[in-house]
Parts: C-alpha cells; sequence; structure tokens
C-alpha cells in the first residue's frame, strides 16, 4: 500500500472539507432546534428536555453524515484508505444512531412523566404510569442495544462479519432459551416484572409492609425493587417475590387509611367523657380527613378494659402521628380527670388473729 502523498494544496482543501462538514452540521443542527423552540410556553418546556437528551447525540448524528458526504470529494485519497475512514465513520454513524435512539426513549419517558407528579395528593394514576414506564424503558433500550450491535456487524465491509450480524439476529430465541436455562433465577425475575407492570401489585411510591418493614416503593429495576423504609434504610428485595409471597400495600387503590390507638383502663372508668374527649382532640388536629372518628370497648380482661380509638387520615405517615398524639392526649386526660381509673392490680390480705376477710387496694401505673 503506498504512502498518501499530499502537497500543501491538498491538506489546505482537506482542511476545508472538515471545516466545512463541522459548520454544515452545526448550522442543520441550530435550524433544526431553533424551529423545536417555537414561541409558546409549553414548545418551550419541551424543547428544554429535547436539548437536555438530544443535542450531543443529534450532534454526532449530523456531523458523522456531513464527514461521509464529504469524504469522496478529499482529493488523492487511495481507495484502501478511503474504504477504512469510511468504514470507521460508519461505525461510529451506527454507534451515534443507537445512542440517539437511547435518547429518544429517555425523552420519550420525560415528556410522558410530566404530566404525572407522584407528589400530588391524589397520584394513584401517576404511579401507575411511572412503574410501567420505567420497565418499557429497559425493555425498548434491551432491544435497541441488540439492534445496534446487529447493525454494527453489517456495517463492516466484510461478508463474513454480515453473516454474523444476520445469525445474532436470528439466533436472539435461541440465545434466550439458553439463557432462561442458565440463569433461571434473574429470567423469573424479569418475567416477574413484566407481570408487575401490567398487573401492578406494586407502584412507585406504594406504602407497604414487607417482613414487618414499613416503607415506600423507591425504585422498581428490572430484577429487584428498592423499599425505602422509615428509618431511611433501603429494603433491596427480589422482583419474584412480590408475585410468589403475600404482602400488604396501603396505598393499592387509595392512600387514605385508618388508624387506631388502644388504652387499657380499669372498670371504673366511664366510657362516654373518653369518648367525647376523643372527639375534641381529633376535630381540633390538623391530621384528620374528618371521615372517622370513634371509641368502643373492644375487649375485656380480668384485670383492664380494653378501648379502641379509631380515627382516619389521608394517608398512612400523617395516621401514624395522629395515633400518637391521640395515645398521648387521652391518657394525659385520664391521669388529670380519672387518676383512680388506671390500670390497678387487687390483692385479698387475710390475717390469722382475724379471719375475717379485708379487702385492699393498690394502684400500679401501668403503661399503655
Amino acid at each position: 500500500m503506498r504512502h498518501l502523498t499530499f502537497s500543501l494544496h491538498d491538506w489546505l482543501f482537506l482542511i476545508f472539507l472538515l471545516c466545512a462538514a463541522v459548520v454544515f452540521s452545526s448550522i442543520v443542527h441550530y435550524i433544526v432546534f431553533r424551529y423545536i423552540h417555537g414561541g409558546k410556553p409549553e414548545t418551550r418546556r419541551r424543547s428544554n428536555q429535547i436539548e437536555r437528551y438530544m443535542t450531543w447525540p443529534a450532534r454526532a448524528v449530523s456531523l458523522l453524515i456531513c464527514l461521509l458526504i464529504a469524504l469522496p470529494f478529499v482529493p488523492r485519497i487511495p481507495g484502501p484508505w478511503e474504504s477504512r475512514a469510511s468504514q470507521i465513520l460508519e461505525v461510529l454513524l451506527v454507534l451515534a444512531l443507537g445512542w440517539l435512539a437511547i435518547s429518544g426513549v429517555y425523552l420519550f419517558e420525560a415528556i410522558t412523566l410530566r404530566r404525572f407528579d407522584v407528589t400530588a395528593k391524589d397520584n394513584l394514576r401517576a404511579r401507575r404510569v411511572h412503574t410501567q414506564m420505567q420497565f418499557i424503558r429497559r425493555m425498548i433500550i434491551g432491544g435497541i442495544v441488540v439492534l445496534d450491535a446487529v447493525a454494527l456487524l453489517w456495517s463492516f465491509h466484510d461478508p463474513n462479519l454480515w453473516k454474523w450480524g444476520t445469525g445474532l439476529l436470528a439466533s436472539a430465541g435461541l440465545a434466550s432459551l439458553l439463557l432462561a436455562a442458565a440463569a433461571k433465577s434473574t429470567v423469573s425475575n424479569l418475567l416477574a416484572g413484566l407481570q408487575i407492570a401490567l398487573s401492578e401489585p406494586i407502584r412507585i411510591d406504594d406504602v407497604v409492609v414487607l417482613q414487618s418493614y414499613w416503607g415506600r416503593i423507591e425504585e422498581i429495576t428490572s430484577t429487584y425493587v428498592v423499599v425505602k423504609v422509615w428509618d431511611e434504610r433501603r429494603l433491596v428485595v427480589p422482583l419474584a417475590y412480590f408475585i410468589e409471597n403475600p404482602f400488604e400495600n396501603w396505598t393499592r387503590r387509595r392512600a387514605d387509611i385508618l388508624g387506631t390507638s388502644f388504652l387499657y383502663v380499669d372498670y371504673s372508668i366511664p366510657v362516654e367523657p373518653l369518648r367525647q374527649e376523643l372527639t375534641r382532640i381529633v376535630r381540633e388536629s390538623p391530621l384528620w380527613d374528618g371521615r372517622v372518628c370513634g371509641l368502643q370497648v373492644t375487649n375485656l380482661s380480668e384485670r383492664t378494659m380494653e378501648l379502641r380509638c379509631l380515627m382516619s387520615s389521608v394517608d398512612s405517615s400523617q395516621s401514624f402521628d395522629l395515633r400518637c398524639d391521640v395515645r398521648e392526649k387521652m391518657i394525659d386526660f385520664i391521669r388529670r380527670e380519672y387518676p383512680n381509673a388506671l390500670p390497678t392490680v387487687r390483692f385479698e390480705a387475710k390475717s390469722e388473729a382475724h379471719p375475717e376477710p379485708s379487702l385492699g387496694y393498690s394502684t400500679s401505673q401501668l403503661s399503655s
């Protein structure tokens, strides 16, 4: 292969072609994105997301296309060198197109999810869309990577590599079977992810109780779920667990929930004043949603009477705070108004000198 022998004029023309390709691709990029901007506020917000995800892959694609167009005009370049340069540019173009396609998937997800705010009060539909979009995004990106690998093999100027690309695409089903046999747990989690996306037993930001852990669904990947526990820890659970095992979902349909606080008092206490005091406490609390408030005697033992304070809140976090507030204020009311009605232990003392039994009382304040 002979060496390249460029004159000064040829080098200047080559630099001119490179600069022209860069300038022309930048002009095309500027015109396209200027048209996308538009004048409406909604269009501007959308164009900001387009610039965030699509600017650099679009620049790379337009520049590589311009370089491929300008390559035949390079003077006195040998055929093998031109073929090699064209091969490199085509490989880079295929990679840039894959980059552009993946960025388009992220852009579509961002534009779609922008209308669904999970921080809103009624966010059931938003959580459903966020959960489904995460799984769909991963599936589409996986398909793009496979197609881009096939296109990369087809872009080489070698018929043997073309056969490799065709074989890779044709054997995708066989490879899937082999992977399923080799990694049963991974495949089961992938299938569980598809089932979760369709049947929706859990969604992003759902409140769940899992193996006595209370937390929120923070992330759903293709193989596992991240649960943010109330004390800021993260519980990582395989996807298949949510299909094969029972668990509590407190926000399956709605976020509002009923909460209870139990009091254990002596039989001598009147119930109606406690019921009135509970109503007053709950009505004054901003944590109550105004739906349910009641006090009932739910159980009797040989020593105490069990009272259940029932109240409702808009979500589980406020319900927990309301239960603690009610428990604290009700105990304070009982201590202040009925101090002898706290749980007591009765005992009978007998004396040998006085066979007549004498009954005595001893009060021990027990925590409820």
